[in-house]
């Protein structure tokens, strides 16, 4: 888990009800009409413009990307690269297959060299899948943005329904607080959704996607190095190109 995206959310929450603690009970801000409005709404609206055939794996690869606290770290995968290419080099592609390998985009490369598969299959093929993923990753975030977008835009389509059913029982004072409920409790309810939720994770997906797309490719590359039986300590220089420059120092102070 992502603890800087769960501590941000709950946080946001937690301010608002505190708030809402000091000057009056969490009672008087539930309302299920307005809930109905905004969470129902926003949702049905925005899947009218998806297909139910991506939605659901766009969805939650979106969310578990959002949410995974687990990511590449490319100076650790240029140092299994490096490790995998002194093993093939040494014991042949057959030696690949007594290493264990965590990353299951290097795994799935690792067995296809094992296995014998030629350079330009290989190349292919992960890339295929590269391409594969980073798109619903971006259904993800497309989903996520629009449900943003949808929440407000029912909130207010709630306030105006709490507004007419206001107005048009104005000869019955009991009416009016629930109508009043209705109209301000839905333009709340679409704010929280889109500013604590959707856009967040909106944002967090699209910092995540460049580093995602650049870790797949650093370990396309290695891969095909691998498999051309190019030496480690090349393999190695060549990839230093995916890290930033401290980086990229700090790596070849190591090496060295």
């Amino acid at each position: 888990m992502d603890i800087a995206t769960l501590i941000g959310m709950v946080a946001s929450f937690g301010v608002v009800v505190t708030a809402i603690l000091l000057g009056g009970t969490l009672g008087q801000f539930i309302d299920i009409p307005s809930v109905l409005i905004v969470i129902g709404g926003g949702l049905s609206a925005t899947l009218i413009r998806f297909t139910l055939g991506g939605i659901g794996g766009a969805i939650v690869t979106g969310g578990k990307v959002a949410f995974g606290g687990k990511s590449t770290n490319p100076r650790e995968m240029i140092e299994k690269i490096t490790e995998l290419a002194d093993v093939a080099r040494k014991s042949g592609p057959l030696g690949l297959e007594s290493v264990e390998v965590e990353d299951p985009v290097l795994a799935k490369g690792v067995q296809f060299i094992a296995d014998g598969y030629e350079p330009g299959f290989i190349r292919e093929s992960m890339e295929r899948e590269r391409d594969l993923y980073i798109e619903r990753l971006q259904e993800g975030k497309r989903f996520y943005k629009q449900l943003g977008d949808a929440a407000p835009a029912f909130g207010m389509i709630g306030t105006l329904v709490g507004l007419v059913q206001m107005l048009a029982a104005m000869d019955d004072p009991s009416a009016i607080g629930p109508a009043m409920a209705i109209a301000l409790l839905t333009t709340l309810y679409g704010a929280l959704v889109s500013n604590v939720i959707c856009i967040p994770i909106v944002d967090k997906l699209d910092s995540k996607l460049d580093g995602e797309d650049l870790n797949q490719t650093l370990i396309i590359d290695g891969v095909m190095q691998i498999r051309e039986n190019k030496s480690p300590n090349l393999i190695r220089e060549m990839l230093l190109a995916y890290l930033p420059e401290k980086a990229r120092n700090e790596l070849m102070e190591d090496a060295a």
